[in-house]
């Protein structure tokens, strides 16, 4: 049954969004407010390799607070929130019709199993209202409003997750895209997100929570990295074993190892995308809990 919510219910980020919609019906349990979401949209006619992407994009998101967000479409929506109901990662999907409009085939299925497994179902649209061509885009609002930033997944140049990436655009959140090759149509949209400068690469699936800037749960633990399938190198190992829970400067870290600048780079930026090490000004490097 619909629960129709008040604007000061509304999840923290759509509340703060200007995108916030008048009203908002839900199915399901929102997450708590410490959830930071991440909208991952794409085409709804992804390539044969898509849902392994989706898989890996989200299973980095494992050891955060993350919620993955999208619009429970075929393709690389119903990927997405497949991929987080299997890592056990919450997932809100918004509707371009009303909650009791009929949704047809895997789709139902999935919505079915998002509010079981604690997931909620949104829409500005009352009861069984159709899902109108217009309904498409204000839905996209939304996901991005829920959202700290929006990944493009894969998008052909006129796809509609497009919209939703100008609708992140337009709030100055970032936004993130995945590249491909540059004749292949199902990746010219985020190819060309990339190429204008309006959005960055996420060249790495594993990488997605680094890029993102989504934090670990206090700090990532090293016993449960092979959990998330990450394998440190021996040169990661030696360095975040030596310093976990400090925060050391790029000229201090040579001081302390004999690697060249070009290895310990490498080595940072590994630790880096592995969810170990943060970056902040002043070439500053915090490891873990630091």
């Amino acid at each position: 049954m619909e629960t129709k919510l008040s604007p000061e219910n509304y999840p923290l980020a759509l509340r703060a969004s200007k995108y916030s919609p008048k009203q908002l019906f839900c199915k399901g349990s929102l997450p708590s407010n410490d959830k930071i979401g991440i909208a991952m949209v794409g085409t709804r006619r992804p390539s044969a390799s898509a849902e392994e992407l989706c898989r890996r994009l989200v299973g980095s998101l494992k050891p955060t607070n993350a919620v993955v967000v999208s619009g429970l479409a075929q393709g690389i929506d119903s990927f997405c929130h497949r991929a987080a109901l299997d890592a056990g990662i919450p997932t809100i999907a918004v509707l371009a019709q009303g909650l009791d409009a009929k949704i047809e085939g895997e789709r139902n299925t999935l919505a079915k199993r998002i509010i079981d497994a604690g997931g909620a179902l949104l829409s500005e649209y009352e009861g069984d209202t159709p899902a109108y061509k217009g309904n498409f885009i204000a839905r996209n609002r939304i996901i991005s409003g829920l959202s700290q930033s929006t990944l493009v997944v894969q998008s052909r140049q006129k796809g509609g997750a497009l919209l939703t990436a100008q609708f992140c655009l337009d709030e100055g959140k970032p936004l993130l895209a995945c590249p491909g090759n540059f004749d292949c149509e199902l990746y010219s949209g985020t190819n060309a997100l990339l190429d204008s400068g309006h959005a960055k690469a996420v060249f790495i699936p594993e990488s997605l929570r680094a890029v993102a800037g989504i934090p670990c749960l206090e700090g990532a633990k090293i016993e449960q990295l092979s959990t998330y399938g990450v394998q440190l190198s021996d040169g990661a190992q030696k360095v975040f074993d030596r310093f976990n829970g400090f925060r050391k400067t790029f000229s201090e870290l040579q001081e302390d190892f004999d690697f060249k600048a070009p290895e310990l780079l490498a080595i940072l930026t590994e630790l880096e995308i592995s969810g170990l090490v943060s970056s902040k000004d002043n070439f500053q490097f915090y490891f873990n809990g630091a």
